[in-house]
C-alpha cells in the first residue's frame, strides 16, 4: 500500500510540474536571452549533466550562448552572468531591484526560514540587522579591545603556538580556523576557545559538514517535494545544523541571562539591546528582532563568515607555499618597513604593497564562492536591454569574471604584480571586473574584517615564519574541493622559524 501511495504522489507531482513548465510562458513583446534547451518538468537539467564544477560548466557555455544567457531549472527561469558589466548592473546599478533571495529547502534550513542576513530578502529588518552587525564590527569595542587589537592578539597567540610545531608538519587549515574562530568569537560572544576545546572541535565538525552537504543546484532545491522522501544528504545537513544550533543556543541563552543594557561587550549583547529598545521604540523593527531572527544572524556571522574567511586564509598560504619567491619578497618588505622590534599594525598597510597585492591576487584567482548566492528580481526589469520577468533567479559566475582573458592577462597564473603600479605600489585593480566581495547593497558585510584579518595575520606570520613543503612531499595538483565554496585539498606545511625573529621582542 505504501508503495502505491508513493508512486501516486510522484506521478501527480510529475503531472503538475510538467503542466507548470508547459504553461510557463514569457510575456509577449519582450527581448529575451538566448537559452539552453529546455524540456517540461526538468527544464535544462540535461544540458547541465557534466563532471565539471558548476562555475566551469557555466563558463563553458559562453562560447555558444554569450556572456549573458538563460536556462530553466525545473520550472525556475534562471539568468547566468559571466561578464562584469552585467554583474555590476545587477549588483550595483539595480541592486535594490535584484535584492531578492531564492526560497529553497537548503537556504530555509540555513536561515531559519529566510531570516538573518545572507539568505533573507531585502527589507527594513534586513537593513537593520546588517547595519547592526556592520556598526558593531567596525565602530564599537568588544570589551576593552578594538577590532585591530583583537586580531593582533589572536595572531600573536597562534604564532606562539606555531613555535611549538616547527619540528613537524602542521595541518594549517585547522589552526587557521582556530585563529579566525577566536576573532569572530570575541566579536560575537566576547569569548575564545583553546585549540583542543571540545566546543571548538564541534565547530570544525559542523562547519565542514555544512560545506559537504550544501551544493548549489541540487535536485532537492529544484524539486522541493523531494524533502518528503528519504535523503541522506538532507539528514546529514540537519545533523550539522543541529550541532551549530546547540552551540549558538547555549551562548545566546547565557547572554540573555547575564544581559545588562548599560554593558554591551559583543554583537550578541548589541542585538539583545536592540531587541529591548524595540519594545519602546516604534521605529525599530520589533517583529523582526525575535530570538529566532537574532539567532539566524548569529548563524550567518559565526557560521558562513567563519567558513569563508578560513578558506581565503588557507588559499593565500597555499600560494605562498607554491611560490617561495613571493613569500621571500613579502618578508623582505616586512623586514625593511617593520623590522623585528614590534608586531605589525594596521597602519603598516600603506607600506606593505607586495603583501597587499598578494592578498588581492588570491581573492581574484580563487574566489571562495565561484558562484555568488543567487539574486532574485523583485519586479519586472531588464539586464543589458533584455527582458527579465519578476521572480527570475540571477546567478553571477564570479569565477568567469575573475578569469576573463579579455580583462586579465594569463588569468590562470598567480601573479601579484598585476596589482602593482610601475612604482611598485599596491594600486586599484587593473580591471573593473575585480569584485571578490560582490557589490551594491548586498556586498559582503565582512569585507573590511576579512581584509584586516588577512593583512594582520600574514604580516605577523611571515615576520616570524617561512613555510615549506614537508620533507619528501610536494603538491603537483591543487585538488580543489568544489562545493558551495571552493576549498583547497588537504595539505600540511613545514614551518621554519626565521633566524632574524629569534630572540626579538614582538
Amino acid at each position: 500500500m505504501d508503495l502505491i501511495v508513493i508512486t501516486l504522489i510522484i506521478t501527480v507531482s510529475f503531472v503538475i510540474l510538467s503542466f507548470t513548465s508547459l504553461v510557463h510562458k514569457k510575456p509577449k513583446g519582450g527581448k529575451y536571452l538566448k537559452s539552453l534547451p529546455s524540456f517540461p518538468f526538468i527544464g535544462s537539467l540535461l544540458s547541465l549533466r557534466s563532471n565539471l564544477p558548476a562555475h566551469l560548466l557555466l563558463q563553458s557555455f559562453q562560447k555558444d550562448y554569450g556572456d549573458l544567457f538563460s536556462l530553466m531549472i525545473g520550472h525556475q527561469y534562471v539568468v547566468v552572468i559571466n561578464h562584469y558589466r552585467y554583474a555590476k548592473e545587477v549588483l550595483a546599478k539595480k541592486g535594490m531591484i535584484f535584492a531578492g533571495r531564492a526560497n529553497t529547502v537548503t537556504t530555509n534550513l540555513l536561515s531559519r526560514d529566510g531570516k538573518g542576513i545572507a539568505f533573507a530578502n531585502i527589507s527594513p529588518a534586513w537593513r537593520f540587522h546588517r547595519k547592526l552587525v556592520h556598526s558593531h564590527f567596525y565602530t564599537a569595542r568588544s570589551g576593552k579591545e578594538t577590532l585591530e587589537e583583537i586580531i593582533c592578539k589572536e595572531a600573536a597567540l597562534i604564532c606562539s603556538n606555531f613555535e611549538q610545531l616547527v619540528a613537524s608538519p602542521v595541518d594549517i587549515m585547522i589552526n587557521l580556523t582556530w585563529f579566525l574562530a577566536n576573532v569572530i568569537g570575541m566579536l560575537c560572544f566576547n569569548s575564545t576557545h583553546e585549540r583542543d576545546d571540545p566546543e571548538f572541535l564541534k565547530v570544525l565538525k559542523y562547519k565542514q559538514g555544512i560545506v559537504e552537504t550544501v551544493r548549489g543546484g541540487h535536485l532537492l532545491d529544484t524539486f522541493s517535494w523531494l524533502k518528503y522522501f528519504p535523503s541522506e544528504r538532507l539528514q546529514a545537513l540537519k545533523r550539522s545544523l543541529a550541532i551549530r544550533e546547540s552551540i549558538l543556543t547555549k551562548k545566546f541563552e547565557e547572554h540573555k541571562a547575564n544581559f545588562k543594557s548599560d554593558s554591551v561587550k559583543d554583537l550578541t549583547d548589541a542585538m539583545l539591546k536592540a531587541q529591548e529598545n524595540a519594545k519602546t521604540n516604534s521605529l525599530l523593527p520589533g517583529p523582526q528582532l525575535t530570538d529566532d531572527h537574532l539567532m539566524a544572524t548569529m548563524g550567518d556571522i559565526y557560521g558562513a563568515g567563519l567558513e569563508t574567511m578560513s578558506i581565503i586564509h588557507t588559499w593565500l598560504l597555499f600560494y605562498l607555499l607554491l611560490h617561495p619567491e613571493i613569500q621571500s619578497k613579502i618578508q623582505e618588505e616586512i623586514d625593511n618597513n617593520i623590522g623585528f622590534e614590534r608586531a605589525p599594525k594596521l597602519s603598516d598597510r600603506k607600506n606593505l604593497h607586495f603583501l597587499n597585492a598578494t592578498i588581492s591576487e588570491t581573492l581574484r584567482i580563487q574566489p571562495v564562492a565561484p558562484l555568488l548566492i543567487p539574486h532574485v528580481a523583485l519586479v519586472d526589469t531588464s539586464i543589458g536591454g533584455y527582458t527579465i520577468p519578476k521572480g527570475t533567479q540571477v546567478t553571477i559566475n564570479l569565477w568567469a569574471i575573475h578569469h576573463d582573458e579579455k580583462e586579465w592577462k594569463n588569468p590562470g597564473v598567480f601573479d601579484p604584480t598585476r596589482f602593482l603600479s610601475k612604482e611598485g605600489k599596491h594600486t586599484h585593480p587593473p580591471s573593473p571586473s575585480f569584485m571578490p566581495f560582490g557589490a551594491g547593497p548586498r556586498i559582503c558585510v565582512g569585507e573590511a574584517l576579512t581584509k584586516m584579518q588577512l593583512f594582520l595575520f600574514f604580516a605577523t606570520f611571515l615576520q616570524r615564519f617561512s613555510v615549506e613543503f614537508p620533507p619528501g612531499q610536494q603538491l603537483t595538483d591543487l585538488k580543489r574541493k568544489f562545493r558551495i565554496v571552493q576549498q583547497p585539498g588537504d595539505f600540511k606545511v613545514q614551518l621554519k622559524s626565521r633566524k632574524k625573529w629569534r630572540g626579538c621582542t614582538p
